[in-house]
C-alpha cells in the first residue's frame, strides 16, 4: 500500500454538504491501491461510553484515470460535529488507519486523531447552484455572425475565409428571428458573446457597459429577445468582460487625458507614463494579453468591484438574464467573485455563474465564487482522441474520469462541455472535416453528463479555422447546410430529453479496447458503445437490440466512428 498517494483533507473540497443533514466524504489514492475503503465516523462530543454513535459504511470507487482512484460515499448526520476517519484495506491485503493527516497500524480510538467535520459550518457554506441548471443544452452565438434583421448579400455573409474587421450585420432582432432554430435543435441556453458597445467586432474591449452597441441594436431589443426566449423555455447567459476594457471605456481614457492626476489612476496597473500603447511594442500597462487596447483592470479596488458588480446585476434587473459567462476570468482576483457571487446570489439565486478557464480550477470552484466552467479539459481529451491521434481510447476514458474525479459533486453536472467555440478552430475543421469523426465527438459531448456547448454552426458542419475564422457567417442557406448532421444532433438531444436517466446514472463497468477502438459503458439501466475506429466492430449483445438514437434494430455491427445504445 502506498501511503503517499492517499489525499484526503478535512476541508470543503473533500467533506462537505450536500443537503441538510446529508455530506459527501471523498478520498483519493493510488491506482488499484486499495481492496476496499471503509469510514467510520461518530459523534464528536457523545462519547462513546456513554452512547455509542459509532458507524461504519463502505466508500464507492466512482471515479479512476491512468493514475488514481477515487472513492466517495454520502452520509446522513445530524449532530454538531462529526468525527471520522478511514480503513484503508490494501489490494495487497495490508491494512492501515487515516485520520486527522496520520497513519495507524492499529484502529482509531481517540477522536484527537480523527478528521473533523462542523455540520453547521459545512452546511452554511454549502455550494449551491442553480437547480435549472442541470444537463441542460447550451447554444453559443457570436451574435455579429449569427442573424441579422436586414438583408445582406450571400456573397457578404458566406465570405470565407473572415477577418476580425468583417462587419455581417448580424444583430440582437435577427437572433429573436431565429429562435425557433434553436427551440427546434432542443436548446436550453443561449450563450451571447459581448453585445456592448465597443469599437471591435468581437466586443471585448468594452467602451459602455450600459449600451448595447448600436450595430446589435439596443436594450429593448434585448428585453425584447430575453422575453421570447424565455417563452419558449430558453434562458439568456450574456458575456460579462470584466478583466479589461477598451482604452476608451471613461476611465482609461481619464488616464488617457488626465495622466498621475487622473481620479482612476487606482483603477488599473499603470506603471509610468507617458503610456506606451503602439501597435508592436509592449505597453507599460497590464492588459490582456500585452495587446495594449485592453487595459486591465484591477478588481482588488473597492470602486472598481462596485462599478462591475453593478453592472452585472443590472442587466439582471432590466433584461431580466439568467446568468454571466465571465471572461479570462482565472486572471481576476477572487475578493472581486465572491463579492460578485454573495450580491447576485441574495438577490437572484437562480443566476448562473460561469467562468472562462482553460485549466482545472478548484480554487474558483469552493462555492463561493463561480458555479461552473467552460469545460477545456472535455475538448482536450476529444481531440486527443479524434484530431490529435495522441490518445488511445482507454487514455482518452482516463482524461474524461480525471474530470470526473477532481470537480464538485454539483459542477460535475453543469460542466460547460464543449468542441469548439469562438476562440478555437471549428472542430469539424480539426479532424480535417473527416464526418464520421466530427459525429462521434458530437456524440461524446451530448451524451455525457454536464451541459453540453453547441458552437453555432456545428450543427450543420461549418467550416472554419481558427479565430477569427472560426466566427463565419450561420448556415441559413439549405445549399450550405449538412442536414445528416443537424439530423444527428437533433436526435442525440432527443435521446438526452428522453431518457434523462441515463445522464443521472453512475458508469457500472467501463471495457475499453485499445486494439479495436472502442469503450463500452454499462450503466444500471443503459449500456453504451463508442467506436472511435474507422472500421465497424461486431458485439453479439448488440443483436435484435434496439438503438435509441436511430430506433433501428442492430445486426451486431457498430459502424466505424459510430455509436450505439440500448436500455437492458
Amino acid at each position: 500500500m502506498e501511503i503517499s498517494s492517499v489525499l484526503h483533507g478535512a476541508n470543503k473540497r473533500y467533506a462537505y454538504a450536500l443537503d441538510k443533514d446529508l455530506f459527501l466524504i471523498r478520498i483519493t489514492t493510488k491506482k488499484n491501491d486499495m481492496k476496499r475503503i471503509i469510514l467510520h465516523y461518530q459523534d464528536k462530543y457523545i462519547p462513546v461510553s456513554r452512547f455509542d454513535t459509532r458507524k461504519v459504511i463502505e466508500m464507492e470507487k466512482y471515479a479512476s484515470d491512468s493514475i488514481r482512484d477515487y472513492y466517495q460515499v454520502k452520509i446522513n448526520i445530524h449532530l454538531v460535529c462529526l468525527r471520522y476517519y478511514f480503513e484503508l484495506i490494501g489490494s495487497d491485503s495490508s491494512v492501515m488507519y487515516f485520520g486527522n493527516e496520520r497513519f495507524f497500524k492499529e484502529n482509531i480510538e481517540t477522536i484527537d486523531y480523527m478528521f473533523d467535520l462542523p455540520q453547521t459550518l459545512r452546511e452554511e457554506e454549502m455550494f449551491i447552484v442553480p437547480a435549472w441548471a442541470k444537463n441542460k443544452v447550451v447554444y453559443q452565438i457570436f451574435p455579429s455572425r449569427f442573424a441579422s434583421s436586414i438583408d445582406v448579400s450571400e456573397e457578404i455573409w458566406y465570405k470565407a475565409p473572415i477577418n476580425h474587421m468583417t462587419n455581417l450585420g448580424g444583430n440582437l432582432k435577427g437572433i429573436t428571428k431565429k429562435l425557433n432554430h434553436i427551440h427546434e435543435l432542443g436548446a436550453d441556453v443561449i450563450y451571447l458573446t459581448p453585445i456592448f458597445r465597443s469599437p471591435s467586432m468581437h466586443k471585448y474591449d468594452t467602451i459602455d457597459y450600459y449600451q448595447i452597441d448600436p450595430t446589435f441594436g439596443s436594450k429593448e431589443d434585448l428585453i425584447e429577445l430575453v422575453d421570447s426566449a424565455h417563452k419558449l423555455g430558453i434562458r439568456i447567459i450574456l458575456d460579462g468582460v470584466f478583466n479589461h476594457t477598451s482604452r476608451e471605456f471613461f476611465a482609461f481614457k481619464d488616464i488617457m487625458e488626465n495622466k498621475e492626476k487622473s481620479k482612476y489612476l487606482n483603477w488599473y496597473y499603470i506603471d509610468s507614463f507617458p503610456l506606451v500603447m503602439e501597435f508592436g511594442k509592449k505597453p507599460n500597462f497590464k492588459c490582456f494579453s500585452y495587446f495594449g487596447g485592453m487595459p486591465k483592470l484591477k478588481e482588488n479596488n473597492k470602486e472598481v468591484r462596485k462599478y462591475f458588480i453593478d453592472v452585472a446585476k443590472y442587466w439582471i434587473k432590466e433584461a431580466k438574464i439568467d446568468g454571466w459567462r465571465l471572461d479570462v476570468a482565472d486572471e481576476i482576483a477572487h475578493s472581486f467573485f465572491r463579492d460578485l457571487r454573495n450580491e447576485i446570489k441574495e438577490e437572484y439565486p437562480d443566476t448562473l455563474i460561469i467562468g472562462e478557464v482553460w485549466h482545472y480550477a478548484d480554487d474558483f470552484l469552493d462555492g463561493d465564487e463561480w458555479d461552473t466552467v467552460m469545460n477545456y479539459d472535455f475538448l482536450f481529451a476529444v481531440k486527443g482522441l479524434l484530431s490529435e491521434n495522441r490518445l488511445t481510447v482507454s487514455e482518452f476514458y482516463n482524461d474524461l474520469s480525471t474530470i470526473r474525479g477532481k470537480v464538485h459533486y454539483r459542477v460535475y453536472p453543469i460542466l460547460w462541455n464543449l468542441l469548439d467555440s469562438h476562440d478555437t478552430e471549428r472542430f469539424y475543421n480539426s479532424v480535417g472535416y473527416d464526418k464520421g469523426k466530427m459525429m462521434l465527438a458530437s456524440a461524446f459531448q451530448l451524451l455525457s453528463t454536464g451541459m453540453p456547448l453547441i458552437y453555432y454552426g456545428d450543427e450543420y458542419g461549418m467550416e472554419g479555422g481558427h479565430d477569427p475564422d472560426s466566427r463565419r457567417g450561420m448556415y441559413w442557406d439549405e445549399k450550405y447546410q449538412d442536414l445528416e448532421m443537424y439530423s444527428w444532433y437533433r436526435d442525440l438531444i432527443s435521446v438526452r430529453k428522453t431518457y434523462p436517466s441515463f445522464l443521472e446514472e453512475e458508469d457500472l463497468f467501463v471495457t475499453c479496447n485499445d486494439d479495436l477502438g472502442t469503450i463500452r459503458i454499462e450503466k444500471e439501466h443503459y449500456v453504451i458503445i463508442y467506436n472511435a475506429s474507422d472500421k465497424e466492430v461486431f458485439f453479439d449483445e448488440l443483436k435484435l437490440r434496439m438503438d435509441l438514437i436511430s430506433g433501428v434494430v442492430s445486426d451486431g455491427y457498430v459502424k466505424g466512428y459510430g455509436v450505439f445504445i440500448y436500455k437492458k
